[in-house]
C-alpha cells in the first residue's frame, strides 16, 4: 500500500482557509458497524479514546470490555481518568470503492465528551496516515489509490465550539464539586468538634487541687 505517493496540492485547497491549523480534524469514519460523524483525530495522544456513551449506540455492553492497563491524563481537565476498560474494533476510512480497514484498541471512559470518539498515534501509525491540519484532511494509502478523508471548516468550528462549551460545563462541575466538599467539610468541622477561642484561661474547680478539673473563663475575669 505504501507504492502511491501522498501529497497536498491545489486540488486539496478550499476556497477560503479561515484561521490555518486552528480548527480540529474530525473525520467520519465507520466503527464497528456504525459510522460517526465526530472523531476526533489527534496527533498528540497516544491512545484511542472511546466514550461509554459511544459504545452503548454500538450496542456494546460493558461486559465486552477486557482489564485497562493504567489511568492517563489530559482528556478530562485536570482529571486522572480510570478506563472502564478496553476493547478491539474495527475503524474504515474511504468508500465502498476504495477502503482500508485495521483493528484498533480504545480505552473506554465513563463519560460522556464532546466528540464520538478521539483517535491518536496508534490510528496514524496503523492506516500510515498523513494529516493536514491546513486543509482539514487526512490522506491513507489504500488498494486502489491514496484515500481522502476530511471535514469542513463548518462542521469542525461547530464541534470545537461544543467542545469550548463540554470543558466549561465540566470545569464548572468541578468547581461546584470542589466548593460543596469544602462546605461539607467546614460543617463537620464545626459540628463535631470544639475549638477555643484565643484569650481565655483554665480556672481550678478546687483550687487546692489545680491539677483535677478546671473551667475555661476569659482571660479578662477574676480568677476568683
Amino acid at each position: 500500500m505504501t507504492k502511491y505517493t501522498i501529497s497536498f496540492d491545489t486540488e486539496d485547497q478550499p476556497d477560503y482557509v479561515p484561521h490555518p491549523g486552528r480548527y480540529p480534524l474530525v473525520v467520519d469514519p465507520i466503527i464497528g458497524n456504525t459510522r460517526f460523524s465526530k472523531v476526533l483525530m489527534d496527533g498528540g495522544s497516544n491512545l484511542n479514546i472511546m466514550y461509554v456513551h459511544t459504545l452503548e449506540l454500538m450496542g456494546i455492553g460493558l461486559n465486552q470490555l477486557r482489564p485497562s492497563k493504567s489511568p492517563f491524563h489530559g482528556v478530562a481537565p485536570g482529571r486522572r481518568v480510570q478506563p472502564l476498560g478496553q476493547i478491539d474494533l474495527p475503524v474504515c476510512f474511504g468508500t465502498a470503492a476504495n477502503f482500508r480497514k485495521e483493528v484498533l484498541t480504545f480505552e473506554v471512559v465513563g463519560f460522556q465528551g464532546a466528540y464520538h470518539a478521539i483517535i491518536g498515534r496508534p490510528c496514524y501509525a496503523m492506516f500510515m496516515a498523513i494529516p493536514s491540519y491546513t486543509y482539514l484532511k487526512l490522506k491513507i494509502p489504500g488498494p486502489r489509490g491514496v484515500i481522502t478523508v476530511g471535514s469542513s471548516f463548518e462542521h469542525a468550528y461547530e464541534c470545537d465550539v461544543e467542545c469550548v462549551e463540554h470543558a466549561e460545563d465540566e470545569a464548572l462541575a468541578a468547581t461546584l464539586d470542589k466548593m460543596a466538599s469544602e462546605a461539607l467539610a467546614s460543617t463537620h468541622r464545626h459540628a463535631g468538634s470544639f475549638e477555643p477561642a484565643e484569650g481565655i484561661k483554665k480556672v481550678p474547680l478546687d483550687p487546692n487541687r489545680p491539677d483535677d478539673k478546671a473551667l475555661q473563663v476569659s482571660a479578662t475575669l477574676d480568677s476568683k
